[in-house]
């Protein structure tokens, strides 16, 4: 995508949608935390599901922690990995309560350390919870990006990077909800909305096709 292309992408998506937010439902930081951590490899209406049951129950690293993992495993038996989730939902807990005082820590590094929380939901908790411009590139975001030639790359971590340098910064904060929402309700996997896509014009893989069916 010509550099020139990419504000008028934006601002396309920002008309569209002003303040976007994540579909997970969470009242604090440390709900979104476990949002997050459940979230990998499942839907967010699975997720929601599921902790619509547990958070009025226990919605604190100490509640957790007093829940147990074998009853912890039952409010989210339904999710994907629930087994590892919940070994690795506890352990955050007893992290969280040692060594941080049962809060949500606000870097990258100590939240790397976190277990089951790599750099895709550290990205997402710094930029949802704590509005750092960080870019969380889960399957959606790695397929539009090189889709529309927004940001090409071979894996999540090139692609971020390259959204990072290339992403005007009074678009960084909100990116990557747009980008994701895009890539769920629009620009599809296996049936791309193509025809009734605002972006259309900017795309990389829509100008491709626009003349292949003119050669």
């Amino acid at each position: 995508m010509n550099k020139n292309l990419i504000a008028p992408f934006f601002e396309t998506l920002q008309a569209a949608n002003p303040i976007p937010r994540t579909e997970l439902e969470y009242t604090s930081v440390f709900e979104l935390l476990c949002a997050v951590l459940l979230s990998a490899q499942a839907t967010d209406v699975s997720v929601n599901k599921a902790t619509r049951k547990l958070f009025p129950k226990a919605n604190t690293p100490s509640a957790i922690l007093k829940l147990g993992r074998v009853e912890l495993e039952g409010f989210i038996k339904t999710i994907g990995l629930y087994k590892t989730k919940a070994l690795h939902l506890m352990q955050t807990c007893e992290i969280l309560t040692n060594e941080h005082n049962g809060q949500v820590p606000k870097s990258r590094e100590d939240l790397e350390k976190l277990p089951g929380v790599g750099r895709k939901t550290a990205n997402v908790i710094l930029n949802v919870a704590f509005a750092q411009p960080t870019m969380a590139v889960d399957t959606h975001i790695f397929r539009v990006s090189n889709i529309t030639g927004l940001a090409k790359g071979k894996n999540p971590l090139q692609v971020e990077q390259q959204l990072l340098k290339r992403i005007p910064p009074e678009f960084l904060l909100h990116a990557h909800h747009w980008l994701i929402l895009h890539g769920r309700y629009i620009c599809q996997a296996r049936s791309p909305k193509c025809a009734e896509c605002a972006l259309s014009k900017y795309c990389d893989h829509h100008q491709r096709s626009n003349q292949r069916k003119s050669a």
